[in-house]
């Protein structure tokens, strides 16, 4: 197993091969904010109208905006505390690593190795479940007869995962996550047009905005939608990605949070709302499945679709390299050799190997498991909650001590406790879907729940 302990000082970071050549601290705030942008605004979006089946217009839109701010306040104040240690002569470039300093180094390092972990693969499955349903959707349209599956795109998909992987480091994604951003907003705009158009076509089905029929259902359906909003805006990975940030890092990170914002507003809200009011509660949990119906005629211009599919693939190879990071940096502090070179044989043969079978292992549960909204939802309510949610107040209030009598204070506290809540409900609906949806689906089927 992995040697997950913090390293003490910075004196071990000269021989520590996972800070020396994944997480290499050489970045400006701008590189941050492309980082934080390809982690957060990704093909994910396109569940949007699904979660507000669960919600309705006006709950729906609430929600989107409270998880907005409380995410954007929950990464500024991770920042912050950050920033402390480091000017304390103590800089983490590891979640663990800060978890461990503040709580203390015994169960809580390996809860956030656990949690990681989950996030990081979860989000690995997604992404490569999503380009080969994207790939297939595409296909089936252009060859409704044609004899290839979801598995045969989810394999393609998975080596281009592997080919990109071979990138050393994160900070070596900078230019890579810079086109993710134009991408995330070109294709938004795409799906955006495209249902507005679907909208006003003859061809649209009827709207019903209705919710479940009864209350049991209603409320697993609303914390269903909670935990893909909490998917959707969470990263779980902020530490590492102001490692890349060049030290000192004073302020740095605020600057790409407010970068990575602004695209999430413009592609958010536009995607929500044009989905949810095209289709209602009819809509799929890839909403590229509604706009191209199986054995049906696409609902707005073929050649629209087709440009905002190639340009999700694009993204998705950066999405799935960003959030393996911390998988690759937990493998070559152990496997590699800091003191050498970091495309020597002796560290270019094993990451080689180590990658490969890090994402095939991904792509292979992709192909078995076929549930992307559920697995959105899974990852929401068991990772992103408690890391972007939960521990980031917790740790702010440890570190900086705001009077108990202030609002800081009590704002923390408020959102631990109704998020903890939210997120164990929310993991109880996910899991109950997931065993529902499981009744509909065979291995390695080419329907994508």
């Amino acid at each position: 197993m992995a040697d997950l302990s913090p390293p003490a000082s910075f004196s071990k970071l000269s021989t520590d091969a996972g800070a020396a050549f994944v997480l290499e601290s050489k970045g400006q705030w701008w590189h941050a904010g492309f980082h934080l942008t390809t982690a957060i605004v990704g093909p994910p979006i396109l569940t949007l109208p699904f979660a507000f089946r669960g919600l309705g217009w006006g709950v729906g839109f609430l929600c989107l905006t409270v998880m907005a701010a409380v995410t954007f306040y929950s990464y500024y104040l991770l920042s912050k505390v950050l920033e402390l240690c480091e000017k304390q002569g103590r800089r983490h470039i590891r979640f663990r690593e800060l978890a461990a300093d503040v709580l203390g180094s015994g169960w809580m390092l390996y809860f956030v190795v656990f949690i990681q972990a989950a996030v990081n693969t979860g989000v690995g499955v997604a992404a490569i479940l999503l380009g080969g349903e994207c790939l297939e959707l595409m296909y089936s349209n252009i060859y409704p007869k044609g004899e290839l599956k979801l598995y045969h795109f989810i394999a393609v998909v998975t080596v281009g995962m592997i080919m990109i992987s071979q990138l050393p480091s994160f900070h070596s994604l900078r230019y890579i996550n810079f086109l993710s951003l134009l991408l995330s907003l070109a294709y938004a705009f795409f799906i955006a047009f495209a249902s507005i158009l679907a909208g006003t076509s003859d061809n649209v089905p009827p709207r019903d905005y209705s919710l479940e029929s009864t209350p049991s259902a209603r409320v697993f359906s609303a914390f269903t939608s909670i935990s893909i909003f909490a998917a959707i805006f969470g990263n779980g990975i902020l530490p590492e990605i102001q490692a890349t940030l060049a030290p000192p890092t004073g302020g740095k990170m605020v600057k790409g949070l407010i970068m990575c914002y602004i695209v999430i507003f413009i592609t958010f809200y536009s995607s929500a709302a044009s989905g949810y009011w095209v289709f209602g509660n009819k809509s799929n949990s890839n909403i590229l499945k509604n706009l191209l119906p199986k054995n049906e005629s696409p609902l707005a211009p073929t050649w629209i679709l087709a440009l905002a599919v190639l340009f999700i693939l694009l993204q998705l190879l950066a999405i799935g390299m960003v959030y393996a990071q911390v998988a690759y940096e937990i493998m070559e502090r152990r496997s590699a050799d800091a003191k050498q070179g970091v495309f020597s044989r002796r560290n270019l043969i094993p990451r080689l190997i180590l990658r490969t079978l890090y994402m095939s292992l991904c792509g292979f549960f992709a192909a078995m498991f076929p549930f992307f909204g559920d697995i959105n939802s899974v990852v929401g309510a068991i990772g992103f909650i408690p890391l972007d949610f939960i521990l980031p107040m917790v740790l702010y209030n440890i570190t900086h001590k705001p009077p108990v009598t202030s609002i800081t204070y009590w704002v923390n506290v408020f959102i631990v406790a109704a998020f903890s809540g939210a997120g164990l409900l929310g993991c109880f609906a996910s899991i109950r879907n997931l065993v529902l949806d499981s009744k509909k689906f065979k291995l390695f089927s080419s329907h994508v729940v």
